[in-house]
Formats: structure tokens, C-alpha cells, sequence
């Protein structure tokens, strides 16, 4: 398997160490980077994170990473967006009000609304804890998973993609939201696969692999 490094980017907001220990244990060589220029000369990049999607983009334009990032993802190589960095991803995320993210993937990121229906008591917000993927055939990152598996996930707000095509995965949760997408050499999910268990390093390993 063809394991080369894997850089994850450090902006203060993702839980680094347990990716990367997630990544090690797959056999990868993963390290944190804090740079433009780690990025850029990076053969497989993760972006994390965990908090509010506008500080996300915040810190990532002051630290000077959004162009770097996006010049990477245009590059080809591998690139590997979890929960936060998945929503980042998209056009516009409406999080205490309406923020830009990095218009990577045609679409915005939208909160879960279950009032008015009668099984809004128990459809929790945030969706956390084990769900199930509907896996559409075809993407490397799920290479030897059966569909169904289950992954975990801590959300208030979900992606909408502008063009289904990119939808990897469904997860339902009152709705039949996009749980992971890919789009040629990007990929993203909005579980974590590093605590997912023995999915969640499959995942990693296929993706540490490509």
C-alpha cells in the first residue's frame, strides 16, 4: 500500500492528536502543519475541526490558509476534510448568521429544524452518538465496508450540496442528510472516522492508501 505522509492542519480548532494517533495506527505517517508552505509541498492533506464553522474560517484567513488550501485541492492530490472541514468546504454556512466558507463544493451548511413535527422529542440536536452510512458505490474510502456501517457522529448542522452527484454517503437522521461527499480528489465526512472504531480506520487507512 502505497502509505505516503499525511500532513494535518493545525489551525486551533480540531481535536489533532487523536486523528493523528488514528492515522498511526493504519501504519501512516501523519504529522501536524501550521503553514502555507506545509501545505503545499504536502502529498496528503486532512483538514479536521470541531466549534463554530465563522471562527473556523476566521482563524484559517488569518493564518493566511485559504488560498493555500484551495491552490492544494486544485493540485490533485489528496485531500481529506472531517466534520468541521467538511462544512468549511461548502459556499455558505449559516451559523449565527450567514459566514463564506472556502466554495470548494457548490452548496451551504444548514441546521437541523425538526419543530413542528410530531417526533421532534426524539430527534436530538445536536445528532450524536453511532448512525449508520448508506454507502453509494464506487469511492475508494469505503473499499471493503458493507453498506450500513456504522460511524459517529456530533453535529448541530449538516451540508446541502448544490449537485447530489458528489453525495458519498446518507445518514438519517429525520432526514436522509449527505453524511460524506467526494468530489475527484476531495473527500470529506461529517462523522469522525478516528472515532469510529474499526470503520472509522478502515477509512483512514483507505484514505492514507489512495
Amino acid at each position: 500500500m502505497n502509505m505516503e505522509k499525511i500532513a494535518i492542519i493545525d489551525y486551533g480548532m480540531g481535536n489533532l492528536h487523536s486523528v493523528q494517533k488514528a492515522f498511526q495506527k493504519v501504519g501512516a505517517d501523519a504529522r501536524i502543519i501550521t503553514t502555507a508552505d506545509d501545505i503545499r509541498v504536502a502529498e496528503k492533506l486532512v483538514l479536521p475541526g470541531v466549534g463554530a464553522f465563522r471562527d473556523a474560517i476566521d482563524t484559517l484567513k488569518k493564518q493566511e490558509l485559504v488560498g493555500p488550501i484551495r491552490e492544494y485541492i486544485d493540485s490533485g492530490r489528496p485531500f481529506l476534510g472531517i466534520c468541521l472541514g467538511l462544512q468549511m468546504l461548502f459556499d455558505v454556512g449559516y451559523e449565527d448568521g450567514s459566514w463564506e466558507g472556502l466554495g470548494v463544493i457548490p452548496g451551504e451548511v444548514v441546521k437541523f429544524d425538526f419543530s413542528g413535527r410530531p417526533d421532534a422529542n426524539e430527534l436530538k440536536i445536536p445528532h450524536m452518538g453511532w448512525n449508520r452510512l448508506f454507502i453509494k458505490p464506487g469511492n475508494p474510502l469505503y473499499n471493503g465496508l458493507p453498506d450500513e456501517s456504522y460511524v459517529y457522529f456530533v453535529h448541530s448542522y449538516f451540508v446541502v450540496p448544490s449537485d447530489d452527484s458528489v453525495v458519498a454517503t446518507t445518514t438519517d437522521h429525520g432526514i436522509n442528510f449527505a453524511s460524506s461527499i467526494r468530489r475527484d480528489n476531495v473527500f470529506a465526512t461529517q462523522f469522525h472516522p478516528e472515532k469510529s472504531q474499526a470503520v472509522g480506520l478502515k477509512i483512514l487507512e483507505n484514505f492514507a492508501g489512495l
